[in-house]
């Protein structure tokens, strides 16, 4: 008899766009690479370290479990690393090692491999090694406080805490331009709002991910934080504000829509999409964190099952046949 081998497959719908998962993942790289410079350059040596230890440690941990689960080596499809480097875009430039060490642990260990490695998680990885980080060693993810004693004669307060506590006077040195180019504290890739517009423009125009996605996002975050703002311009910014500061824009392009995670129906996009946005402000005005990205982003990629549900009736349903 003949050697036979068995081929797997998860339940339609698929979408693929003829590229290779180590040439997504390169071009994933490259698209963050402009915000990532950009943070390097404010913040110095210990950006760049934060950034290369990240990424070494997510391949680390993932050649680990390869081993201890003895699947083939996978690091080289660059999935690991994109993990390593996204996460360390979301990080103050002083955090330190062993921050970065349990964070990309979680990230590939508990968001990832656990649940069998790449295309099989429910949850965004980096997201779930944020929030981890976030709820247990808060102060470390603290960016005031974190970059207090950076000596940087443009760098400002982090704007949202600052609306969070005193209101939108306290972010009136804040303009729609000084935030586009990164004049704000923040994550090491996340402040830099050209570089981030500029490399998800690229991955939406190579097929790398969905626009629908990200616009919905863009849209949910626009249109709640103008709400608010109308009900009350004292207490809540402007959508502009929102949209240009936080984890918005990297939320947008490099976190909401990975793949796993998502959506891949038109509608349910919309709808996944929207909702993040919308709980994204939610949390920032009414929640207990100053930014809502990551567990907006997180509660939905739980309710991605239920929204990819939502189809369109298929050709010749319901029709009945002589």
């Amino acid at each position: 008899m003949n050697n036979q081998k068995l081929f797997i497959s998860s339940h339609a719908p698929y979408w693929h766009n003829m590229s290779s998962i180590s040439a997504k993942s390169c071009h994933i790289m490259l698209a963050a690479l402009p915000a990532v410079i950009m943070g390097i350059y404010q913040y110095g040596i210990p950006a760049l370290g934060v950034v290369t230890f990240s990424v070494s440690c997510a391949m680390f941990w993932e050649l680990i479990m390869n081993l201890v689960t003895k699947r083939p080596v996978s690091i080289g499809d660059g999935n690991a690393a994109v993990i390593g480097l996204l996460f360390a875009m979301l990080l103050p430039a002083t955090t330190p090692w062993w921050i970065v060490l349990i964070g990309t642990f979680l990230a590939i260990i508990i968001g990832k491999e656990i649940y069998g490695g790449i295309g099989c998680n429910p949850l965004n990885p980096t997201l779930v090694a944020l929030a981890m980080i976030m709820l247990s060693w808060k102060s470390y993810i603290d960016f005031d406080g974190a970059l207090v004693n950076y000596d940087l004669a443009f760098l400002m307060k982090y704007p949202l805490e600052a609306l969070k506590h005193f209101g939108t006077s306290a972010i009136s040195e804040h303009t729609a331009v000084g935030l586009l180019m990164g004049r704000q504290s923040g994550g090491i890739g996340a402040t830099f709002g050209l570089g981030l517009i500029i490399g998800g423009l690229y991955l939406i125009l190579r097929g790398y991910i969905r626009w629908e996605i990200s616009l919905s996002f863009l849209v949910g975050v626009f249109v709640t934080a103008f709400l608010f703002n109308i009900s009350d311009p004292v207490t809540y910014a402007g959508p502009v504000f929102h949209l240009l500061t936080g984890y918005t824009l990297i939320g947008a392009f490099f976190l909401a829509t990975e793949d796993s995670s998502s959506p891949v129906n038109f509608i349910p996009m919309l709808l996944y999409g929207a909702g993040a946005g919308c709980f994204t402000i939610l949390i920032r005005n009414i929640g207990a964190f100053a930014d809502g990205t990551v567990f907006a982003i997180l509660l939905f990629n739980v309710a991605n099952p239920l929204l990819d549900k939502i189809k369109p009736k298929a050709m010749g349903k319901g029709l009945e046949h002589a």
